[in-house]
């Protein structure tokens, strides 16, 4: 029953600390103006002013956290308990060898992926929420400090009204689009990976299972030898896994790097000719970056996706699987 207040919280939570990121954008303004026209009262009012907003700023990223991971918190409580009752109830997992699916090594699901599953939704939720938000404000931040912008061609003249928003808009769309062409293959690669970490362990804990017994037993061999293939096969997805989040860190670093400086760039045609403040260059940019990293949320979350999807098919097998067995009870109860 608690979860609706919580949501509500949380997106109480982000909308406050948008007003204060909105407010310190004006904030960066006041302060370059100042700092341009050598005005040190001005400098000394807009310290006073920083020092509130940043203590609001900091409260609100701790409440966050605590929000954040209360919700995730309960949610994995209620589908671990779900998974455990059907997974346990009548020994139901002694069954699962008995109906077809992708359902080995039942524990690691239960434990890592249930854990991925409900952690990563509530960060991906509130973080596209937010950026959704701060898209839609900082464009009107955009385009009222960016105004249009003429480009001659010839003696062909073409205004581009809100020609920040335009550039914005086509600089986090080359991004997405190559994080997209070059992770493409990710989500599959992380699920490989975990079935073969999952594999290892599975391998693992049967050998020590044997080593309790108080002499070898029949077949402790072949526990070894699936040991170490297990162990190959971890080193192989994780070398797919390596080649893959390079082509992904390429994209996001450069997306990193380079949004500031094209912000600069767009930015001080109209600064070098009076019509833009020192003030109102720095926080056009800063509201660029700001916008860029709101439009290019698939960009940042990625990877998180790509687990996320991986640990949430891995768990809907499980679940499947159980499902086929509670159906296969039923059918039997029903014939006798």
């Amino acid at each position: 029953m608690s979860s609706w207040p919580l949501t509500i919280g949380l997106l109480l939570i982000g909308i406050s600390q948008l007003a204060v990121q909105y407010r310190l954008n004006y904030w960066n303004r006041d302060f370059f103006n100042a700092l341009a026209s050598r005005d040190g009262t001005g400098l000394l009012t807009q310290a006073v002013i920083f020092v509130p907003l940043a203590g609001l700023s900091v409260g609100l990223s701790v409440a966050s956290v605590w929000g954040r991971m209360t919700t995730q918190r309960k949610w994995r409580q209620w589908l671990t308990t779900h998974i455990l009752e059907t997974w346990l109830s009548e020994e139901h997992y002694r069954r699962l060898e008995s109906v077809p699916g992708e359902y080995q090594n039942a524990e690691y699901r239960i434990s890592v992926d249930a854990h991925t599953a409900t952690d990563a939704p509530v960060d991906l939720a509130l973080g596209f929420v937010t950026s959704a938000l701060t898209a839609f404000l900082f464009i009107a931040v955009l385009w009222n400090v960016g105004g249009s912008f003429t480009v001659a061609f010839g003696r062909i003249e073409i205004m581009v009204p809100g020609y920040l928003v335009v550039g914005v808009g086509i600089y986090a769309l080359v991004f997405t689009s190559a994080m997209i062409a070059i992770g493409r293959r990710l989500p599959a690669v992380i699920q490989l990976e975990n079935q073969a970490e999952a594999e290892l362990l599975a391998a693992a804990n049967q050998i020590r299972e044997a080593g309790k017994r108080t002499r070898a037993a029949d077949g402790e061999i072949e526990k070894h030898r699936l040991a170490w293939d297990a162990l190959g096969q971890v080193l192989v997805r994780w070398r797919q896994l390596c080649w893959q989040l390079m082509g992904t860190t390429l994209v996001s670093q450069t997306d990193v790097l380079f949004a500031p400086v094209v912000a600069w760039v767009l930015c001080a045609p109209k600064y070098l000719n009076g019509a833009m403040t020192l003030g109102e260059l720095t926080q056009a940019s800063a509201a660029f970056v700001t916008v860029q990293v709101a439009f290019n949320w698939l960009v940042d979350n990625y990877q998180r996706l790509s687990d996320w999807r991986s640990a949430v098919n891995r768990v809907a097998a499980l679940l499947l699987a159980l499902d086929e067995v509670l159906l296969v009870e039923r059918e039997g109860r029903g014939s006798s």
